[in-house]
């Protein structure tokens, strides 16, 4: 996500990278099609622009794509829900459009396999807007600890409210001047987002690791440093 002032330089995932890391950890998806929409409780296999989902073998959806010889158009939307409970839990709308393919039966032989083929998408959050390609998606992946970043924050909320207050020693002090509420909101291979949260509003502010995290043991390995400076008083980027 895109946050308001501080350090400009501060890595942060690109947008296309944002919208494969919500598409690899997705559980949920809504297809429209043909005037009509789909609600699919399926895992969603991301290969690039390409797309598999699983539909079961009498949904009106997979009726659809059965007769569409040339690909049905369609337009899925995905939502990006902070794992940790606060107010205005929504991070992201991701919408995608392109044409959707009969690809297989299942093993399980209660469903299909079906392939989206997605020509352009738009990736929604709180701060802006941005648009992709298929290209754009085909050269990108998925953030490394997406799919372990649900199970990361409510741990370190539920578990570790001690090493929260720590962190915010590393703010600057006028982002605690009105004692908001201090939630782990967001988290990627470059960095922490903490939500700063008060009776009329939030700000959400990015805390910035010394380097990429490569995967979950080394994302402990960052998070160490950043506690480490917070305690010693030393220099971080944040925005």
């Amino acid at each position: 996500m895109t946050l308001p002032a501080g350090d400009a330089e501060a890595p942060e995932p690109t947008t296309a990278e944002r919208a494969l890391s919500l598409l690899d950890t997705a559980s949920s998806l809504t297809v429209r099609a043909l005037g009509e929409q789909h609600d699919l409780d399926t895992p969603v296999s991301v290969h690039g622009s390409r797309l598999r989902l699983w539909a079961p073998l009498d949904a009106p959806l997979t009726s659809a794509a059965a007769r569409a010889t040339g690909g049905l158009a369609v337009v899925l939307d995905v939502t990006d829900v902070a794992p940790v409970a606060v107010r205005d839990r929504i991070r992201a709308r991701l919408t995608l459009a392109g044409r959707l393919h009969l690809a297989h039966l299942a093993d399980d032989g209660l469903g299909v396999h079906l392939r989206v083929d997605v020509a352009h998408a738009v990736l929604a959050t709180p701060y802006g807007t941005g648009a992709l390609t298929a290209a754009d998606l085909a050269l990108a992946a998925p953030d490394p600890l997406a799919r372990h970043e649900a199970a990361l924050l409510t741990h370190f909320a539920d578990e570790h409210p001690d090493a929260l207050t720590v962190l915010t020693r590393l703010l600057d002090p006028a982002l605690l001047a009105r004692h908001p509420e201090v939630r782990p909101f967001a988290l990627d291979r470059h960095g922490l987002v903490l939500r700063l949260d008060h009776p009329d509003g939030h700000r959400d502010v990015r805390l910035v690791f010394p380097q990429p995290a490569r995967d979950t043991e080394d994302f402990g390995h960052r998070m160490h440093e950043l506690l480490t400076a917070a305690e010693y008083g030393l220099p971080t980027r944040h925005r």
